[in-house]
């Protein structure tokens, strides 16, 4: 048994997770609340068993689980038990927060700093280990794109809300003229750069990008911000944004308007 011990409001990233764990694992053998614990049922008499037939402890730390007296009872326990052996206890980092003193002691996975992908590989090494859930119909997306018109400008902020994205490298879609404006990247002293017309999209319609990026990556404290000066052209605009998930790939991220 496979314990997720969690904050309901970090469940965005837990639920990625759990999803991982239950499809390799097994849903019976991955204890989530979601799942695990049914209408009807008794939330105390549910997480005691689960405790007591874990074998991984796995406790996602973060301002909202160190502040919930539900999850401190749950790692506190499996503390207990990891201290006699009959469990292993692994914390995994999900924010900036400070790791109890009483974690100290443990190697903890940092999803924070590493991403998703990492932490779901670190965790799988660490069980040594394939339902009825219905996966959510909404796709999960760490990034997201902003948009916002300041003045004769339009701002693009790209932010990471969750984790680490080590790619920071991003095609700006429109149907104007890549020459019609002029780009910059705020915050920035040395970045990568070009345009390019007539991209074609697997729809069939085609688009004309610009292509900006920097070396390091976007972090939830760290977004990526470029800004499109359309003083010659109001009507300007940038239809999607699309992140580099891979050497020849880029994908679609949400874009919302800013008022």
């Amino acid at each position: 048994m496979i314990f997720l011990s969690h904050n309901w409001k970090d469940k965005p990233i837990v639920e990625q997770v759990a999803l991982r764990l239950r499809d390799i694992f097994g849903q019976n053998n991955v204890f989530y609340d979601s799942w695990s614990i049914q209408p009807g049922d008794g939330i105390i008499d549910k997480m005691n068993e689960g405790l007591s037939n874990c074998q991984f402890f796995f406790f996602f730390v973060s301002a909202n689980s160190l502040a919930s007296n539900m999850v401190k009872m749950e790692w506190q326990n499996a503390i207990f038990k990891a201290a006699q052996n009959a469990i292993k206890f692994v914390p995994i980092r999900m924010d900036n927060s400070h790791m109890p003193l009483l974690l100290t002691q443990s190697l903890y996975i940092d999803l924070y700093s590493q991403g998703l992908e990492v932490a779901v590989r670190q965790i799988v090494d660490v069980i040594k280990g394939n339902n009825t859930f219905q996966t959510p119909a909404t796709q999960f997306h760490n990034l997201v794109a902003e948009k916002q018109r300041i003045g004769n400008k339009l701002r693009i902020t790209c932010r990471a809300l969750h984790f680490l994205e080590p790619i920071s490298s991003f095609l700006f879609c429109t149907l104007n003229d890549t020459k019609d404006v002029t780009v910059e990247v705020l915050n920035e002293t040395m970045h990568l750069g070009g345009e390019q017309n007539g991209i074609p999209l697997n729809s069939g319609l085609k688009v004309n990008a610009f292509m900006r990026g920097v070396e390091h990556g976007t972090t939830p404290d760290i977004p990526f911000i470029v800004e499109f000066n359309i003083s010659k052209v109001p009507d300007f605009d940038i239809m999607m944004v699309m992140h580099k998930t891979s050497h020849e790939r880029f994908d679609a991220i949400p874009l919302k308007v800013i008022s």
